[in-house]
């Protein structure tokens, strides 16, 4: 059976059994047709099967007339900048963020630098069974250009941020285990710490873009990196995931931070900064909206996924927002989930307080989150969601995506899978028994709908 998985965001398979080259010239030619004409920028992560994703996808491009400019092996958030910056007419990260080995994917930007809407993508889809039978001729070919300033350009408007004082922060000479999966983050992360004054020691540094253990950055796939972090006496231990748009720190003590906290502190920093309001997605702590209130701002929360957030930050004119995995979008640079700008936003944070990593997660509200996921089997996840929202109907509730019901004592969102007849449950509560608890009561509470 292929695996081949279908969003708005792109196209994401195994290669071999799913995304195969056929695929790729289908929706390639489908985007080039959405674009129409200009200029698309393309940057894949490092993991093995990029060069070959890469070639399809820019050969079809230019057979399709359209111009590419080829940035290399760099992080997501940078192809979505170098997007804004060459104001081109649209951009394909190829990445499959924090998937194993096997997989790739085409993340479809448009000529913001943002990920598609749903209305662009379904403009998109409907060419897709002809967008191969339409070809130009030979003298109307695309041109290629490689373009080695995108990630360059990229890093130096990270380290002139406003409220990011460079000098400050490498008079600080803070040490740093930087891990980066053997990911693009690899061509960047461990740099940029050595730009803001950082003593860098690499942990799964290596360009081979085999990741040496499972990628996304949670914390049962952390222990080597955590006793790195304690072993070297660090300040700080720095994670990224293998496109670089999600950002996890390590305390001193060698301890999560968590990836809720991550989001939590950059806003907590630009909301004392600057007078505005936050946006997170409906599965976010409520750490931020916390944080917002101790800095006179409100928090407007989005369905979850980078592109619902970016919308909702543009309708509330939000200047700072995120997902709780750790990803930050901070709009003073671009509109997109950026561990670079996280990186920045963090050291400048601990600079200013003169504490350690630490004593900042202490600072913070403290909130525990328990996921679990209840398979449905035959019964239709659309209903389980309804019979729910009509049971709690008088609570304080959101149906943008699924149903997240906000209680004095806790908050639950129920979310159906796109893949699979799937319900997740994630439940917060100020403590983890508690936490677990409810989540647990709630999976309960839909066997007993059914």
């Amino acid at each position: 059976m292929s695996t081949l998985m279908v969003s708005i965001s792109g196209i994401r398979g195994i290669i071999g059994d799913g995304l195969d080259p056929q695929v790729l010239v289908k929706y390639t030619s489908a985007y080039a047709d959405f674009v129409k004409s200009g200029t698309v920028v393309i940057g894949r992560d490092a993991r093995i099967s990029g060069d070959m994703v890469k070639s399809v996808v820019i050969g079809t491009l230019l057979a399709k007339g359209l111009d590419v400019v080829d940035i290399g092996i760099c992080p997501t958030p940078t192809v979505q900048y170098t997007v804004k910056t060459l104001k081109a007419g649209g951009g394909i990260a190829i990445s499959a963020s924090h998937n194993p080995n096997q997989w790739n994917a085409l993340k479809l930007l448009n000529s913001t630098g943002q990920f598609m809407t749903p209305e662009e993508n379904a403009e998109m889809l409907k060419t897709l069974e002809t967008a191969t039978s339409n070809f130009p001729a030979w003298d109307k070919l695309g041109k290629l250009t490689i373009y080695e300033e995108g990630l360059k350009r990229h890093v130096k408007d990270v380290l002139n941020l406003k409220h990011v004082d460079l000098e400050a922060i490498r008079k600080k000479k803070f040490k740093v285990v930087a891990d980066c999966v053997n990911g693009a983050g690899v061509y960047v992360i461990p740099d940029l710490l050595r730009q803001f004054g950082c003593e860098v020691i690499e942990h799964d540094c290596e360009k081979t873009g085999i990741f040496s253990r499972l990628p996304e950055p949670l914390p049962e796939n952390l222990t080597a990196t955590m006793k790195a972090v304690k072993d070297n006496k660090a300040d700080i231990g720095i994670v990224v995931d293998p496109d670089v748009d999600r950002l996890v720190l390590i305390t001193d003590k060698g301890e999560p931070f968590s990836e809720e906290n991550t989001v939590t502190s950059a806003v907590k920093f630009i909301l004392s900064k600057e007078k505005g309001d936050a946006v997170v997605n409906l599965s976010t702590t409520r750490a931020v909206d916390d944080v917002a209130a101790q800095n006179g701002g409100k928090v407007f929360r989005s369905p979850v996924g980078e592109a619902n957030v970016v919308k909702k930050m543009k309708e509330t004119g939000a200047i700072i927002g995120g997902e709780g995995s750790g990803g930050v979008i901070y709009p003073e640079l671009h509109y997109g989930r950026d561990a670079l700008v996280g990186i920045a936003l963090l050291l400048q944070l601990l600079t200013e307080t003169g504490k350690s990593i630490s004593q900042l997660k202490e600072e913070l509200p403290s909130y525990f989150i328990a996921k679990q996921k209840i398979v449905l089997g035959n019964v239709n996840p659309d209903q389980v969601i309804k019979k729910l929202t009509e049971k709690y109907a008088s609570e304080k509730i959101n149906t943008e995506d699924g149903l997240r019901i906000d209680f004095s004592d806790h908050w639950v969102h129920f979310r159906k899978s796109n893949t699979e007849p799937i319900v997740r449950i994630i439940a917060e509560a100020k403590d983890k028994a508690q936490a677990e608890r409810l989540s647990a009561k709630y999976v309960e509470e839909i066997k007993t709908l059914f």
